[in-house]
């Protein structure tokens, strides 16, 4: 039997594409139209990569048990810790998210997303200065000035000019890429800097100053520099007339403003020259989210916890201290006991420290693959891939959320990762005699 599936919401980067077409032929996915490069091989292969056993470790090498045998052990060793760390889910559905949260609560743990390894600065300049954010449909429709700040969307988000800037014809910009003047500012002359009008190449960790100068060059100051970041001031004073003059601007920027130099305050400085700019023309901004669901991951714990990341449940009620209770803090400072690891691969993100010490106490990874992660756990349980094998809610770089789709059944006896949560919550309950 042969279908058709249109509307498929893809589950890789942040932009969460919901236009992909699948054929389905047999209970086997067959082809994938119109997803970018990375997303067509994630679902014509992922079962190719895919790890269905139950794994427990012990003496230092695995052994495979059955599903209910993996349940209980991780189960035990979640009731039984002090101070666990629950980490992860920006590749997962908000439906897993929520109990998550749940579980951690009850455990009395910290529950921390990837957002405090990539844009954890941006959440906390938000704090500070408030978001002029949009959606990506304006980006599209009226957007006639983009300014990729540290960020390389033709490698990261391959199809996000296409689709929300430079490639496409929104409702009042007919003509595409004539509408439209695409500026990039970078450390580096990336591949998407090669398709720009404007390129500012800025020096390593000195973005804040550069972004001080451009709310300067609005403002109309002067500069006793002849360059500013490495950048000359006519470039900058360049850049500053074509923000001034744009009728609908729109900065798009991710790791290299919010990972480099002063963090929250590159953010927090990005964000007060964009409030600038509102007194002049219109403009917006939005951070280039990267993970499917690191946005959801962010809004789920916010709505439930009042944080959205980094919480900590172990004086009974969400205490939130990006620093004092993130995940790569509580490692490298040897404070957690345990770790559940949930739509994420630490071990091969993290800094070397926190993954030293994260290998020397029990970890359980809920994840379809075999991961770096995996190789340091003491229970590796499989399960569905969300967006494939599994329906799940999950959130668009720019806060819109989708229902991504279920295409294909999971192996027999692989459930979904949010029923695996359920049970590992009432297991832990039950062990606990709550």
């Amino acid at each position: 039997m042969e279908k058709t599936i249109t509307g498929v919401v893809c589950s890789f980067c942040g932009c969460v594409c919901d236009d992909l077409e699948v054929k389905v032929e047999d209970g086997e996915i067959k082809s994938v139209k119109y997803g970018c490069a990375i997303a067509v091989e994630k679902i014509l292969n992922c079962r190719k990569h895919r790890d269905s056993r139950s794994l427990v470790k012990e003496n230092g090498k695995f052994r495979e048990v059955s599903f209910e045998e993996a349940i209980d052990r991780a189960a035990r060793i979640l009731a039984e810790s002090k101070y666990p760390l629950l980490y992860g889910w920006s590749c997962t559905s908000c439906e897993a998210i929520r109990v998550g949260i749940e579980l951690a609560e009850e455990l009395g743990g910290v529950i921390d997303n990837t957002a405090t390894v990539c844009h954890g600065p941006t959440l906390e300049a938000v704090h500070d200065v408030g978001e002029p954010s949009g959606t990506l449909g304006q980006a599209k429709n009226r957007a006639d000035l983009i300014v990729y700040w540290g960020c390389n969307p033709l490698q990261a988000h391959m199809r996000h000019l296409s689709r929300y800037t430079a490639f496409t014809k929104g409702m009042w910009r007919p003509g595409g890429r004539k509408d439209r003047k695409i500026v990039v500012v970078d450390a580096r002359r990336s591949e998407t800097a090669r398709v720009a009008d404007l390129f500012l190449k800025v020096e390593p960790g000195k973005d804040y100053d550069l972004l001080k100068a451009l709310r300067m060059a609005i403002k109309d100051e002067e500069f006793e520099q002849d360059k500013i970041a490495g950048v000359p001031v006519e470039q900058i004073e360049e850049l500053a007339d074509l923000m001034v003059s744009c009728e609908f601007g729109f900065l798009f920027f991710g790791l290299g403003l919010t990972q480099s130099g002063a963090k929250s305050e590159n953010v927090t400085e990005a964000i007060s020259l964009i409030r600038d700019l509102n007194f002049r023309t219109k403009w917006l901004l939005m951070p280039m989210r990267g993970h499917f669901n690191v946005t959801g991951a962010n809004k789920i714990s916010l709505w439930q916890t009042g944080y959205p990341f980094s919480v900590d449940f172990s004086h009974g009620y969400p205490r939130y201290n990006p620093g004092e209770s993130s995940a790569v803090e509580l490692l490298i400072r040897e404070e957690v006991d345990a770790a559940l690891i949930v739509g994420a691969d630490p071990a091969a993100s993290l800094p070397l420290k926190a993954v030293k010490f994260l290998s020397r106490i029990p970890v359980i990874v809920v994840d379809p693959i075999f991961n770096t992660t995996a190789l340091v756990s003491t229970v590796k349980i499989p399960c569905a891939f969300t967006g494939i094998e599994c329906e799940g809610v999950v959130y668009r770089m720019d806060g819109v959320p989708f229902k991504a789709k279920k295409l294909v059944e999971p192996p027999l006896g692989i459930l979904p990762d949010y029923e695996i949560l359920g049970m590992l919550l009432e297991r832990v309950r039950s062990i606990r005699g709550a």
